[in-house]
Order: C-alpha cells, then structure tokens, then sequence
C-alpha cells in the first residue's frame, strides 16, 4: 500500500517547532514581521496571503499586509520595499505572485534584501542556492524536499523526472533535487516523448498546472509520486485516483505540498529572525 506524504500534519508539527523558536526571540524582547505585499484584488492571491498572515499569527511573526492597487507602479513599490529593507524588525519580506504585468517583478524581487528574502525569489538567492550553499529557497521548492527528507525518501542515486520548469518551482527543484546527488531530467511543453521519460522515474514532480496532466499509465510501478499542482475542483497535476495505487509514496491534493510551501514560507522567516536578532 503506498504511503501517504501528508504535508498537513507535517505543517502543523513544523509550526509548533517553530513556535518554540520564535518564543526564544520574543523572550528577548524583539518583535519579528513579516511583510506580505500584494498588488491588486485576485481572489486567489488574497486567499492565499490570508493563509500565510494566519499562520505567521499561529507561530508568533507578526505579519504585516501591503496592498497596493492594480494601476501601482514598480516605483510605488520599490519606494515601500526600501522602507521595509530598512526597518529591522522585519526580518521577512514576501511579494504574492502573480502580480500585473506591467510590474517589473524581477526588480522587485532583486530588491529584497537576501537576508530577509524569505520566499528565495531573489536572484542572488538563486544562484547561491543552485551552488549548494546556505540561501534561502523558493519555498515551494523547499517543501517538496522537506516532505523527501522527513519522509526519509531516498534521493541519491534516484532518477528524478520533475514536469515543468518554472523559476520559482521547476528549476529550483531539479537543481536541489541534483544537489542531493539524484539524476534529474527536467521536461517542459517542448519535450519529446514525455511519458516514456517519465515511465523510467524513481521520483516524479509534477508542477505544470494542468488537472490531471499525468495519467497513471505514465507511472512506474513503486516510483514516488510529488503531486505540486492545484486546480479547480481540488485535483492536482497527475491523476492520483488511479496513479495512487501503483506508487509507492505520494503527496495527497489537497493537503500535500500546499501546507508545507507555508510552513517553509515561515520556517525561513524564522530562520531570518534568529540571525537578526539572536546570532549577531
């Protein structure tokens, strides 16, 4: 029977761990934010930025929102980002994806201090991360790999197929995913043959944003199956009903790497915390 990666319990046991390290920082007298900014009024965005100030509340990090208008400039923003780089007791900064496209998101995200560059979109981060030194990752990066190494899911010597090759999920990913000594094929819409690449997987990380894009035939019997999509109708990127059974682990959707790309979201703030404020 394969075994379920459960993200939501896990997210719950990572907060209270994180709980306790914020006590040791707000018994010293600091006061740790978080800063979310948001630009314009899609649904899911202010869904998801919810979820993150709630649990920020749950763990101790006071989160502060931001919300500027659909019509703000790159400007307008870099002028808040400045503010929030310079005030010490915010020691994470986020910007909510998607944004306009009249927005210069990689100037933004450039902007953010590194270390306080809590969701690993800076370019700096990046590339120190790709290197295998200590950066912060983006984070639903992180909780993919999180979710491996709790588990205790062999990575080394694995072949990991990961679908989808965005920077903030899909490349990062594979390059930690690499790091970790598997042997990592990244696909894309242009790739030749998909299923038969992704029939030799050990590992398989679906991150493509198409329900059910993955069919189970595709799946080798007892590979690992990382399910990063979430789409109308709470079903992810492969088609778990029937992929389920013939993996030997998998992440659930719902309740799989959702949760865990918050709690490493807030494990990375906390992380910042501890630096600014408890290891100088």
């Amino acid at each position: 029977m394969a075994q379920i990666l459960d993200g939501k319990t896990l997210s719950k046991e990572i907060e209270a761990e994180l709980t306790e390290r914020v006590k040791k920082i707000t018994a010293k007298g600091h006061s740790p934010k978080l800063a979310i900014m948001i630009v314009g009024n899609d649904y899911a965005s202010q869904t998801y930025v919810k979820m993150k100030m709630n649990a920020s509340k749950r763990i101790g990090v006071e989160p502060i929102e931001f919300h500027f208008d659909e019509t703000a400039t790159t400007e307008q923003i870099l002028k808040t980002l400045k503010e929030l780089n310079n005030d010490k007791n915010v020691v994470g900064i986020m910007l909510q994806h998607p944004i306009p496209k009249h927005i210069d998101e990689r100037k933004i995200d450039d902007s953010i201090l590194p270390s306080k560059d809590v969701d690993g979109l800076n370019s700096a981060s990046f590339g120190a991360m790709a290197l295998g030194l200590t950066a912060f990752a983006p984070a639903t990066a992180l909780s993919i790999m999180t979710i491996l190494h709790r588990y205790k899911i062999q990575i080394e010597g694995k072949y990991a197929v990961v679908i989808g090759r965005s920077a903030i999920l899909g490349k990062p990913v594979s390059l930690m995913l690499l790091n970790d000594n598997a042997t990592v094929t990244i696909c894309h819409s242009k790739t030749v043959n998909l299923p038969e690449i992704v029939s030799q997987a050990d590992i398989v990380v679906a991150a493509v944003g198409k329900p059910k894009f993955v069919k189970a035939e595709w799946i080798k019997k007892g590979a690992v199956i990382i399910d990063a999509g979430y789409n109308e109708g709470n079903v992810g990127d492969v088609d778990l009903f029937n992929a389920a059974e013939i993996s030997s682990a998998y992440t659930p959707v719902p309740g799989g790497v959702g949760p865990m790309t918050i709690a490493m979201l807030l494990e990375q703030t906390v992380i910042a915390a501890e630096k600014e404020f408890l290891n100088k």
